[in-house]
């Protein structure tokens, strides 16, 4: 029964499936069939008479659990089993601890598991000023760095992060007292328990006496102290990922937790997956030559089970938009082909770039679905944009008044609103106005002085703009910004820099509009793009297009990747860790299974102006372009990193830069901003 179990599988995935006992690590390249691996290690494990019920085995998303699940059953299907294995994600692991040990912590297990949309409107409950997504944001990090409360408050410096830091214990308070568990607490409480009782440590340890983790190099420090813990009576821990597949250092993932494996554990067996069945020759030859300018990797190369096949293209355009016809007529012949929409896809390092992808495709008839993202006119920042002009271009659009009168926040609230709109209503007048025609004294009667105020400034702001709008279209633009701070709005959010790259877009666009159509005006630019907006929800096959982050796992036989440029792709300055832009790279590369194109231009709109661009670096690296290769010392630190002063305490990397023979890191410690000399602090 256990050998044929083995039977599909090639060298290298057959030893990894056939250890039983020590620490494990499986190396497992892009396309080298690292589910079939695991899963068929876990059939094999049961097949030689190993309890199921002392296998247990961790993944990172429901899906990727049931995956494994049906296929390890399918593999078992001849063989009865009483108690199947525990397969599931780290967080569905600390549930079903917690509702057996919570009591270790004078907790009762009734408690309820709250999302993120209840944690905001906790926060919200809390602290009304501070945004609830960066309250939300700094616990969660604070959770994960395994940082108490105490921790956090003696750390703090500054006025916000010691308000933080307050609401933090706020927040905590909150939820021991309504028995309430958020979704860090189903790993930090687990940990908590295990850690202060070293006899339930081992008791647990011993019930699961194998272990498996999926996508090892995704995992965060507190997930790896759990694994620890978890390993307390034996060291039977078999991890499979790839550190050339690290990508999510920016939510909390270390790719050191995959690299140190060898010296966490003693006599550490590894297999390298290295037969890649996914992609051509030529795609896993510049795939290779990329990915090995990274220093901080374990070491392994592709190898090619396909024919060499086809050159990847390359396209270098003068702008987005003849970048877009390109793609567009390239996708339309596959397509007449007989190709199948669903087996292409197009990529991005950042999300703004889908705008003029968007508008190509839709002006072509093409079908096209965003994948773990949003069209661009329904995100949020650019639909209060939207609301903003239509007011500029009809005063009386209450709809559009309601969604913006505190975008962003002026202190007008729900019920404020409700004032405004009632009072409206009953003179048979629009909300605007009414901000207009009300007196001082009226409008202090119905909202408060405070209130007052800022309605009357707010209503100021849009008659000048409203004014200066038929003077200069391009004048408005710049003084639209300065008035609103609409964009700096978004500065210390956690999604800041992608909801700004998405502004910076829209403004570009609306520049280029009006230098094109001279003639038309704001009006006409709405209309135009309420239509693009209105594209039908295809029920039918279409192209995917999505960012590099959510096509990993993803495969397509024909790929192109866009925005190849350097501030682009890699997003480069401001602490990026070059390496994992590469990583980046690599993964989108290896998406590709028969055909791949790659893209750059020489101009795109960025931060509201149109910009002169070089050509990645990447397109050098992986040998597909000639020029000087940029070599850059690296600095070992990245924006994000938590690191340790012996002075200052712990602090967070916001900047590095070069420095003589050392780096300039600009740190923030608990809110107060201090540059140090990287030879002075350590990581954490």
């Amino acid at each position: 029964m256990s050998e044929n179990l083995l039977i599909s599988l090639n060298e290298s995935q057959k030893n990894a499936a056939q250890h039983i006992d020590g620490p494990l690590l499986i190396l497992a390249g892009a396309g080298s069939g690292k589910t079939k691996t695991i899963t068929t290690r876990l059939a094999y494990l049961i097949s030689i008479g190993i309890d199921p019920k002392s296998i247990l085995t961790l993944t990172f998303t429901n899906k990727a659990a049931s995956e494994m699940r049906d296929r390890a059953y399918f593999l078992l299907s001849n063989q009865e089993i009483n108690t199947p294995p525990l397969l599931c994600t780290f967080h569905k692991f600390g549930l079903l601890f917690l509702k057996f040990y919570i009591n270790e912590l004078d907790r009762k297990n009734n408690f309820i598991i709250i999302d993120s949309d209840d944690k905001k409107r906790v926060l919200k409950n809390i602290n009304k000023d501070i945004p609830s997504a960066l309250l939300a944001s700094e616990i969660s990090r604070y959770k994960n760095s395994i940082l108490s409360v105490e921790e956090v408050k003696a750390q703090a410096q500054g006025k916000l992060y010691q308000e933080i830091a307050q609401i933090y214990q706020d927040y905590e308070e909150h939820l021991l007292k309504n028995n309430l568990v958020d979704f860090d607490d189903l790993l930090l409480l687990p940990y908590k328990i295990l850690k202060a009782n070293r006899k339930l440590a081992e008791q647990v340890s011993s019930r699961y006496q194998y272990i498996m983790v999926d996508e090892y190099q995704d995992t965060n420090e507190l997930q790896y102290r759990l694994l620890m813990l978890l390993c307390t009576s034996h060291n039977n821990l078999c991890v499979v990922g790839d550190d050339d597949q690290s990508i999510y250092g920016w939510r909390g993932a270390t790719i050191k937790n995959i690299l140190n494996f060898s010296e966490n554990f003693k006599d550490v067996k590894v297999f390298k997956l290295e037969h890649n069945y996914r992609s051509t020759d030529t795609i896993l030859h510049h795939a290779n030559s990329l990915i090995e300018h990274n220093r901080d990797r374990l070491g392994k190369k592709l190898l090619g089970t396909k024919e060499k096949g086809n050159s990847i293209k390359i396209y270098e355009s003068h702008d987005e938009n003849e970048e877009t016809r390109k793609i567009v007529d390239d996708i339309k012949k596959l397509i007449a082909s007989g190709e199948n929409p669903s087996n292409i896809a197009i990529l991005f390092r950042v999300n703004a770039l889908s705008r003029s992808l968007e508008e190509g495709f839709n002006k072509a008839g093409l079908n096209y679905k965003l994948v773990g993202g949003m069209k661009f006119y329904e995100r949020a920042e650019i639909k209060d944009l939207i609301a903003y002009f239509r007011i500029l271009t009809n005063l009386n659009d209450d709809f559009s008044i309601k969604r913006i009168i505190n975008k962003p926040k002026r202190g007008i609230g729900a019920t404020t609103i409700e004032k405004l709109e009632a009072k409206a209503y009953e003179l048979n007048t629009s909300i605007f106005e009414l901000m207009q025609d009300a007196s001082v004294d009226e409008l202090n009667a119905l909202v408060g002085k405070k209130n007052s105020r800022t309605i009357k400034v707010f209503e100021a702001s849009i008659l000048d703009l409203k004014e200066l709008l038929n003077e200069s279209k391009m004048r408005f633009l710049d003084a639209f910004e300065d008035t609103f701070d609409y964009r700096a709005s978004y500065d210390n959010l956690p999604d800041g820099q992608d909801r700004q790259a998405n502004i910076d877009e829209f403004y570009g666009y609306i520049k280029d509009y009006f230098k094109q159509n001279p003639h038309l005006d704001l009006k006409d630019f709405l209309n135009e793009i309420a239509l693009e907006s209105q594209n039908d929800e295809y029920t039918t096959e279409a192209v995917s297009m999505m960012s590099i982050h959510a096509s990993k796992g993803l495969e397509f036989k024909h790929l192109f990747i866009i925005g190849l440029e350097e501030g682009f792709f890699p997003i480069i300055g401001d602490g990026t860790d070059l390496e994992e832009e590469r990583r980046l790279g690599y993964v989108a590369l290896t998406r590709a299974m028969d055909n791949l194109t790659l893209s750059f231009v020489h101009s795109r709109f960025y931060k509201g102006k149109r910009t002169q661009l070089n050509k990645s670096r990447f397109l050098v690296e992986s040998g597909l372009v000639k020029g000087s290769l940029i070599i850059e010392k690296s600095s070992g630190f990245k924006k994000g990193d938590m690191v340790n002063h012996k002075i200052f305490g712990q602090g967070r990397v916001e900047k590095a830069v070069n420095a003589g023979k050392d780096y300039k890191l600009t740190i923030s410690f608990g809110g107060q901003k201090r540059e140090i000399l990287s030879s002075f602090v350590e990581k954490i």
